[in-house]
């Protein structure tokens, strides 16, 4: 479960120094800092629940959303997220690993994206189509469809099965409120399904 510092010290209030307590607790392994002013009491906790505690509002995005849809091959070390509004990539490294933060413009922030419940945690997770935009958002512009497709395939070595699946009005809605030339050409092609030619 995550704790705030200010939710130990209520908690902790009937001590005579709930400070030195917190401090203790650490020592003994009952609770583990993740970063400054938030603990998590289960050491074996899934990375993902911890991405949005953080660093507040984000989401999970980019690689590590594709890897949890499949979309790529490799399984990622980092929890990437996606932010807005904050100009500056960020990074924690902490006990339960590295979590990476970066902008998407504002007005696609709130959409494609599933709140996922699980065991009293909550964290949001890009959809496979949202995750897919996002990256295409980062990465430099390519100049043409040839590009296109050896970064899709080649770079990115996206799932082809997987990339099937996308829906493409939902790709259609969201491309231009990126405002990208990567993501408006990715999009042209799904739409006129050239990206296998």
């Amino acid at each position: 479960m995550i704790k705030t510092y200010q939710m130990l010290l209520e908690e902790l209030k009937n001590y005579k120094n709930p400070k030195t307590k917190i401090q203790r607790m650490v020592t003994n392994k009952e609770i583990y800092p993740i970063t400054k002013g938030l603990y998590e009491t289960n050491k074996d906790v899934e990375r993902y629940y911890l991405a949005d505690p953080i660093y507040s509002p984000s989401y999970i995005s980019f690689e590590s959303a594709l890897s949890f849809h499949e979309l790529i091959p490799e399984r990622v070390y980092a929890i990437t997220n996606a932010t807005y509004n904050k100009r500056k990539n960020k990074e924690y490294h902490t006990m339960f690993g590295l979590y990476m933060y970066q902008d998407v413009p504002k007005q696609v922030f709130p959409y494609g994206v599933d709140i996922i419940n699980v065991n009293g945690y909550v964290y949001k997770m890009a959809t496979k189509e949202k995750a897919l935009l996002d990256m295409l958002y980062k990465i430099k512009p390519m100049q043409n469809m040839k590009d296109m497709r050896a970064l899709i395939f080649e770079d990115l070595r996206i799932n082809e099965m997987i990339l099937d699946t996308l829906d493409k009005n939902i790709v259609s809605e969201l491309a231009p409120l990126y405002h990208s030339r990567n993501v408006s050409m990715f999009a042209n092609m799904l739409s006129e399904e050239k990206l296998y030619d």
